[in-house]
């Protein structure tokens, strides 16, 4: 049950972050209880949720967060009989999405200097492209590394990316001619369509943890805030397209989100007026 639960976050079948963080929720949960999921009863939750007490509400919301999502599946498969952790309530969370959404002014300034003529290596021109695509098509770590030369195909004078995301759902990107062709131009003779479309030194696919590097040097070049990260520039993304006017319906379905809610908390995070403007104070 836990390993069916686990493989709902792993779309390509490897690791990611949630579903390294949901297995090692679980193996905490599990050693505080020592008890199979079948004996599991609500005062247990109860007594796991007041044991996390000292933790910051955001990882203690998350954790508990995980193991009602284990307990939800589990009852609605018809492996538990009752969701004991329905009951559970978790902890009021401050919105911190407007403090990881950076201005177009920043996003640009990355760009450039990673762009900039004297980083022409191979390695430089697929590290700015990296940067200009997460950026440009909201794309989470985990699918840049996973997309390969046969997701890349031409439509008209520009092109699309075929990315398999989160839940195991597959969604259409159109590309701007502009950043579609920097993408075709790291293709190398080599390269056939199970090729990933950016390779690591070694000519495997790129790892999160190499992409994670990219962005953070790209960030201190630029003197941004260290804790700036790939998620960042998806967040971007989201809010400066609605700014300039997207839909919000084609915001969501670039970025893959499941509800129209969670494309609407950037409009919510960076809003065009305020009735405070209004008053004199």
């Amino acid at each position: 049950m836990v390993a069916m639960w686990l493989d709902r976050y792993r779309p390509d079948g490897r690791e990611t972050n949630t579903s390294g963080a949901y297995g090692s929720d679980w193996r905490a949960f599990r050693a505080f209880t020592d008890k199979p999921l079948r004996a599991l009863t609500v005062p247990d939750l109860q007594a796991f949720s007041a044991s996390l007490a000292d933790m910051q509400p955001a990882s203690r919301g998350r954790r508990l967060s995980a193991i009602k999502s284990l307990i939800t599946l589990a009852h609605e498969t018809g492996y538990l009989p009752f969701d004991v952790g329905a009951p559970i309530k978790l902890p009021a969370i401050k919105d911190t999405l407007t403090e990881r959404i950076m201005t177009e002014e920043q996003v640009q300034r990355l760009l450039w200097l990673t762009d900039s003529p004297e980083r022409r290596g191979r390695f430089m021109r697929r590290n700015a492209c990296l940067l200009r695509l997460l950026y440009g098509a909201g794309l989470r770590i985990s699918e840049i590394c996973g997309l390969l030369w046969r997701d890349v195909t031409e439509r008209g004078d520009s092109g699309q990316i075929n990315v398999f995301g989160k839940g195991g759902k597959t969604r259409v990107i159109l590309l701007p001619a502009p950043l579609f062709q920097r993408v075709c131009d790291l293709r190398t003779r080599d390269s056939d369509d199970d090729s990933p479309v950016f390779r690591s030194r070694e000519g495997g696919s790129l790892d999160r943890s190499q992409v994670h590097r990219i962005v953070k040097a790209a960030a201190r070049r630029a003197k941004l805030p260290a804790t700036i990260s790939a998620h960042f520039l998806r967040h971007s993304h989201a809010s400066h397209a609605l700014d300039r006017g997207a839909p919000v319906h084609v915001v969501q379905t670039t970025l893959g989100h499941a509800s129209l809610t969670t494309t609407t908390r950037y409009s919510h995070a960076r809003p065009g007026d305020s009735s405070a403007r209004y008053l004199n104070a």
